[in-house]
This record gives structure tokens, C-alpha cells and sequence, in this order.
């Protein structure tokens, strides 16, 4: 094998490493985001799913993922809009429409509680 041929291997082997990674990379940080939720790091997981977004858009998952973290931190209007976009994308989901409804529940029991606070 002369020179030319093993460089233009090793070159090909090379392109397909690097784009073996790349495709899993979304699937990789969604994990990644999951195993951060699980521990509370939310702040983790928000990066993690946000970054999955960037590189796909049309990620039901990843928006519906950080439509809980931005709930669970207490930013209820990211979490609103990241939640309509998740049904928007994937309006048979289940999950999502779960998710959704409880997260409407949780916001208006809020609201309640902040009205009582309030009077006293």
C-alpha cells in the first residue's frame, strides 16, 4: 500500500468517525439532560436539551424536556412556550399533552395560592 493510499484511508476513516459522533449527539445530550433532571441539576439539563434544540429544531422531546425544566425552576413562561411547541410538533403525543395539562393545573393552583398570600 503506498502513501497516497493510506492517507486517503486514514482520511475516510477519519470523515466517518467524525460523523458517527455528530449524529448522536442530540440522542447523547437528551441522555445527558435526563441523567442531569434526575440528580435536580436543572440548570444541566436546560443546557443540555437547549443545545439539542440548536442542532434540532424539530425536536419534540427536547422541547417538551425543557418545558419541565423551565417549570421546575420556577420560569413558567419559557416553560409555556416550550410546552406549546412540543405539541406543536408532536400534538398526538401523550406525554406531552400530560405534561401540558398538569403543568396548567400547577400554574393556576400558583396563581390561587399567590391571590391568598395576597389577603392576608
Amino acid at each position: 500500500m503506498n502513501i497516497k493510499t493510506t492517507i486517503s484511508l486514514s482520511l475516510i476513516i477519519l470523515i466517518l468517525l467524525m460523523t458517527s459522533c455528530v449524529a448522536s449527539l442530540p440522542e447523547d445530550q437528551l441522555d445527558f439532560g435526563i441523567e442531569a433532571a434526575q440528580k435536580g441539576l436543572w440548570d444541566e439539563a436546560i443546557f443540555r436539551w437547549d443545545k439539542v434544540v440548536q442542532s434540532n429544531p424539530n425536536s419534540a422531546a427536547a422541547h417538551n424536556n425543557l418545558a419541565v425544566a423551565y417549570e421546575k425552576k420556577g420560569d413558567f413562561e419559557k416553560a409555556e412556550i416550550e410546552y406549546k411547541k412540543a405539541l406543536q410538533l408532536s400534538p398526538e403525543n401523550e406525554q406531552i399533552q400530560s405534561n401540558y395539562e398538569q403543568f396548567k393545573k400547577n400554574l393556576a393552583s400558583n396563581k390561587k395560592d399567590e391571590k391568598k398570600d395576597e389577603k392576608k
